[in-house]
């Protein structure tokens, strides 16, 4: 590994190879939760995550580049149990960029946040020569009260159930029909949305919840093998449970990748105990984001070495390995 390649941040295997070889074995004596999507002060009543959004398109049906950086730093904290309620915001521009597109972002930025009544604390913008960058580049810092604590992917147990919020693919299918001037279907658009008010309801309900985490780059197939891997436990899944929508098939299709690969902006995953599932899954079908939630599998002892084992359609079972390779770049 003697250079960065575009493939390191695909959010599958090369990514969490460069995140270990670097960034943990640099930070993990000072970093306590640096596995996690995001970190909690002294005490755990706080959590914080910050990101970098770097997307193109900037624009998108669904949402923009200001939408997205919103949605993906609260869900960061959301899915550590956390109620986002402050955020950061940092601007990089490219000399030239259109004030007009700029108010655009601003304001989409401002409608998600007054959605969920947060409030920005501080913001910074700097201006780059022309070809430093393509258009704009947005880092959002959030910072949440903690409603629900121990949240981990340490903390999966044998035999909780796996429940996934809503159909995949759709974010990663409608940039990459963007991008390559492909009209599959009308309707196909990014899902990004804020998930606390979905997760807060089975907080609300004193669900047993052991993780949540969103489906972000790599998709579900990432988002799995990093909770085997970090439980040291099993997952199996069964393909049929799990929603694709027919214009996101259509594009794999194309592709010629699995939904699974695909990230989404909108959809979670939530390890909950098996007691607690049916309830779970009850109370997210009656809220907007969680309709077509489905549970998708469960957590099995080790037996196989921290792996997620698929039963397709016809009965066979299949290993469904980490992503490996550049997907599509600059997802988000």
């Amino acid at each position: 590994m003697d250079r960065v390649l575009l493939s390191y941040g695909n959010g599958g295997r090369e990514n969490a190879r460069l995140i270990n070889d670097v960034f943990i074995q640099t930070f993990g004596d000072i970093a306590q939760f640096i596995s996690e999507d995001s970190g909690f002060f002294s005490g755990k009543d706080f959590a914080m995550s910050t990101d970098s959004y770097t997307i193109t398109p900037i624009f998108f049906p669904g949402g923009d580049i200001g939408k997205l950086s919103i949605c993906g730093s609260c869900n960061d904290v959301a899915v550590g149990g956390a109620k986002p309620l402050y955020l950061s915001a940092s601007f990089i521009i490219e000399e030239g960029f259109l004030i007009s597109d700029l108010k655009k972002i601003a304001q989409s930025m401002k409608d998600e946040m007054q959605k969920n009544n947060i409030t920005l604390l501080s913001a910074d913008t700097k201006v780059v020569n022309k070809g430093s960058l393509n258009g704009i580049f947005i880092n959002t810092t959030a910072i949440g009260e903690v409603k629900y604590k121990n949240l981990s992917a340490k903390k999966l147990q044998v035999d909780d159930v796996i429940i996934l919020s809503a159909p995949i693919g759709s974010h990663g299918a409608c940039i990459y029909c963007l991008r390559n001037n492909v009209n599959l279907s009308n309707d196909l658009q990014s899902d990004c949305a804020s998930l606390w008010e979905m997760i807060n309801v089975l907080i609300e309900n004193d669900i047993a919840i052991h993780a949540i985490r969103d489906a972000t780059r790599g998709g579900i197939a990432a988002l799995l093998n990093e909770w085997a891997n970090a439980s040291k436990k099993d997952i199996f899944i069964n393909q049929d449970d799990i929603l694709v929508p027919p214009s996101v098939r259509g594009v794999c299709e194309i592709l010629g990748i699995e939904p699974y690969l695909l990230a989404n902006e909108g959809v979670c995953a939530f390890a909950i105990a098996k007691d607690d599932a049916n309830k779970a899954l009850s109370l997210l079908q009656n809220t907007r984001l969680g309709k077509d939630s489905r549970i998708i599998g469960n957590v099995a002892q080790s037996t196989l070495g921290n792996k997620v084992v698929m039963k397709n359609t016809w009965g066979s079972k299949i290993y469904l390995d980490y992503p490996e390779g550049e997907i599509l770049p600059r997802i988000c």
